[in-house]
């Protein structure tokens, strides 16, 4: 790295370092407005981000508003069955569609002027576009005036986008967590209304991101879990600019007020006759499986200080049995809930103008590390490009 990069990119030098001498993030990337819009392109628009799952979504028609870094955009299950993501503009005039979440019945219609879109994202009427009564004008070209589509993937449920489409193939980008997890490539069913819920922590999407990837916090901050799957019955895993999280060695499996327990998803190798994984898929995506359910939760930043957390459990089979499923997710909703003052406190903490970054534990922080370098790194890479160096 000549002088130039050097002192452009002096305040995250110190990140990339081998994990016994780094430093977290500086402060600036937790607080600052300008950091946070820098990583809007760097760690999340460049990259496959989550924005909700296709379960939002169940029904033909269905559509769903949602602001995504301040970009309004349309998730919608067409008449077909295909699950699309929007911009939520119309190409007249850039109006908002749709406010709140319905189903569409016919087409898409701008409230301003009338134009009228299918579910398929086509334009197919402008109504007096040429004047009372005149519909069609030889400069409105319909095939071209079409709602923007974002580019998408469903994966385990979620949907991901690559807003600048310069990622590559979701099916290469993901390849090694694919593979980590080919044994869960399978139907999931969710749960349903009673298994999904949301938390609003007034605290960095990344926080959030940093504290699932470890297990180091286990005997403090959740001591229920950590009463049988022990802090020592855990192990960390690093893909370094992909993914971090953990893994048990103890999991045990929820039980009814009569032993009931939830079907296994089908032929599973025997490592997960006991094992579970916890992996935080860069940048907001972070996911569980377990022989008998699953979870996502996609990370929805709402300003440098606030993130929706958005949480859904799915299962092998449909209609399991409720009481079982209501317990579970009482369960993780507990869990999660655990997290949530440690992950203000540190966003207070992030406030201390002389906080350095933090210090990593060489043998217990490596997935946080693995995640802050990823991001020092990306952003790194988009200031340098950005400025052409």
């Amino acid at each position: 790295m000549n002088v130039e990069k050097m002192d452009f990119n002096w305040d995250l030098k110190s990140v990339l370092q081998n994990i016994g001498k780094a430093k977290g993030l500086p402060n600036a990337h937790y607080i600052d407005k300008e950091v946070y819009e820098e990583e809007k392109n760097s760690l999340i628009f460049d990259k496959w981000a989550g924005i909700a799952v296709a379960s939002d979504v169940p029904n033909l028609g269905d559509a769903v508003p949602i602001i995504f870094f301040g970009m309004p955009l349309l998730l919608l299950r067409d008449k077909k069955g295909v699950v699309r993501v929007f911009l939520n503009t119309c190409r007249h005039r850039g109006m908002i569609l749709i406010e709140e979440a319905q189903n569409i019945k016919g087409a898409i219609r701008c409230p301003y002027h009338s134009w009228c879109y299918s579910t398929e994202g086509d334009l197919i009427s402008t109504p007096h576009v040429a004047g009372p009564g005149h519909n069609t004008h030889k400069d409105i070209k319909k095939e071209f005036l079409g709602l923007t589509q974002i580019r998408s993937h469903l994966w385990r449920d979620v949907v991901w986008i690559n807003v600048n489409g310069n990622a590559l193939k979701f099916e290469t980008d993901m390849a090694e967590v694919i593979n980590r997890w080919s044994d869960f490539e399978q139907p999931l069913y969710h749960g349903g209304i009673d298994s999904s819920f949301e938390l609003k922590v007034n605290c960095n999407w990344k926080l959030a991101v940093e504290n699932y990837c470890e297990s180091y916090h286990l005997p403090w901050v959740h001591p229920d879990l950590n009463a049988y799957s022990r802090l020592q019955d855990h192990y960390n895993i690093e893909e370094p600019g992909l993914f971090s999280g953990q893994g048990t060695l103890l999991y045990r499996q929820i039980l009814g007020e009569h032993g009931e327990i939830f079907p296994d998803f089908k032929d599973l190798s025997k490592k997960w006759c006991k094992s579970a994984e916890y992996l935080a898929i860069y940048p907001n995506v972070l996911l569980g499986v377990h022989r008998d359910h699953a979870f996502s939760i996609v990370l929805t930043p709402q300003g440098p200080e606030k993130t929706l957390e958005k949480i859904h459990l799915y299962y092998s089979q449909e209609n399991t049995d409720e009481k079982l499923r209501r317990k579970n997710t009482a369960q993780w909703k507990k869990v999660f809930l655990e997290d949530i003052f440690v992950l203000e406190g540190m966003q207070k903490g992030r406030h201390a103008k002389s906080f350095d970054g933090g210090t990593f534990s060489p043998i217990m922080d490596g997935p946080t590390h693995c995640f802050h370098h990823w991001a020092a790194q990306n952003i790194i890479n988009c200031r340098e490009k950005t400025n052409g160096i």
